[in-house]
């Protein structure tokens, strides 16, 4: 007797009439037509069975945060940061808390049930390194939150900056974080990507830099993030986030830099809502876009992931953490508009993000956890247009959260009344 069985599901990769069995939290076998005896039978009408999705760069420390205390007027980049540090003084562990559980409840909603959040571990207390390791016990059940261990004023700029991400790593904080264009020098930001890769390698950490999150075309800092991956050994283990200045960049540099992030195995993780928010601030017109280069890192065999990065904080006031939102913006901001485009978007925010995060046991394969979504859509192009309603949501073969089919009930003159979901089929 199967815990859960769901027929007639479609996946991402096309296959229709699928069946997935359920034992144990795991999935026992996908196959089409599957009829064994269940304790819950689920028919998916042919709508869209997915991987659940995942965020690879969030600040949770920060969100909902937004108007404390005040709000960031010039939207840019340093005001944020400037913002965060008159915001720091403020903030209560408690406060952090339950503002991060609030998000986490959006999120599982959302169908998004693993995170990778950093946290900022300037301040001394360690504060809010002491809290998000509680929302991570807490939310254990339900969502896989992974931290990085985030110097935000700068790991060399900052007193004790060093000695402080180290005390965070040893509280159980996951990952080694940084911001090289932040230092004071150029070669300040490439030796604080030396001193963090090294202190990753012998800690055996992932490393999550935020990397030239800068409208300059000569921050560089993913050249050095690339070089110290393959000085260190750290193939597969290191993710550079935003690389914002590749949109400025020429492109004969570029022709050199991405060959060398593939062979790095350097993954990249885009933040499309707050790159294209950003970034081009002080720029009139024309006006840059700020968001990396996408495309063409996914042409050059480099693992591309999106990431929500903020919602409701200094940064940005927008945001539900709904990443077919973020995939949304992606291909839009990236102009990915074909069929294989949309495709590779719905990917950066499940497999390509799980792969950073270095998720096990995800995705739809026997064996696997049996953690998915069943979108209102029946493919990956129609959720991401759609933004489509999250249905069903497990964890484990556990129903997690439910969302009511959206539906339009129409009332007009001469055609009388009808429903629509506004997801007509796809024409040739």
């Amino acid at each position: 007797m199967l815990d859960l069985l769901i027929t007639n599901a479609t996946l991402p990769d096309g296959r229709t009439g699928m069946s997935v069995a359920v034992q144990g939290g795991r999935i026992a076998e996908i196959t089409q037509g599957l009829d064994a005896p269940a304790h819950e039978t689920l028919d998916a009408q042919g709508l869209l069975l997915a991987p659940h999705f995942v965020d690879p760069h969030f600040h949770m420390d920060a969100t909902l945060s937004y108007g404390l205390p005040r709000v960031n007027q010039s939207g840019t980049l340093l005001e944020g940061i400037a913002l965060w540090g008159e915001l720091k003084p403020l903030l209560t562990a408690d406060a952090l808390i339950e503002r991060a559980l609030a998000y986490c409840d959006w999120a599982v909603a959302k169908g998004l049930l693993a995170v990778r959040s950093h946290v900022d571990t300037s301040d001394p207390s360690l504060l809010a390194v002491d809290a998000l390791l509680e929302v991570k016990r807490k939310v254990a059940p339900y969502l896989d939150l992974q931290l990085v261990a985030f110097p935000q004023d700068g790991v060399l700029r900052s007193p004790g900056g060093v000695e402080n991400l180290e005390r965070a790593l040893d509280k159980g904080v996951d990952v080694v974080g940084g911001i090289p264009h932040f230092e004071r020098t150029m070669a300040e930001g490439a030796a604080s990507v030396k001193l963090l890769c090294e202190i990753a390698a012998a800690r055996g950490k992932l490393v999550d830099m935020h990397c030239d999150e800068s409208d300059d075309p000569l921050s560089r800092h993913i050249e050095t993030l690339a070089f110290e991956t393959q000085r260190l050994a750290l193939q597969g283990r290191v993710t550079g986030s935003h690389c914002t200045s590749m949109h400025s960049m020429d492109n004969y540099y570029v022709s050199k830099l991405l060959p060398l992030i593939a062979q790095s195995g350097v993954s990249v993780v885009s933040n499309p809502l707050i790159n294209i928010t950003l970034q081009g601030r002080h720029d009139t017109y024309p006006k840059r876009r700020g968001m990396t280069r996408v495309p063409e890192l996914m042409a050059a065999g480099v693992n591309v992931a999106f990431g929500h990065d903020c919602v409701m904080d200094p940064w940005y006031g927008m945001g539900s953490g709904d990443m077919l939102e973020v995939a949304h913006m992606g291909l839009h901001v990236a102009q990915m508009t074909s069929q294989d485009g949309i495709r590779q978007c719905f990917e950066a925010v499940t497999t390509n993000a799980a792969r950073v995060m270095h998720l096990e046991n995800y995705g739809l394969e026997a064996g696997r956890d049996a953690s998915f979504v069943l979108l209102q859509a029946r493919d990956p192009v129609e959720a991401i247009r759609l933004r489509a309603a999250r249905l069903k949501v497990f964890r484990k073969g556990r129903l997690l959260a439910e969302t009511p089919a959206a539906t339009a009930s129409l009332h007009l003159p001469g055609r009388g009344a009808s429903t629509s979901w506004m997801a007509p089929k796809r024409q040739g």
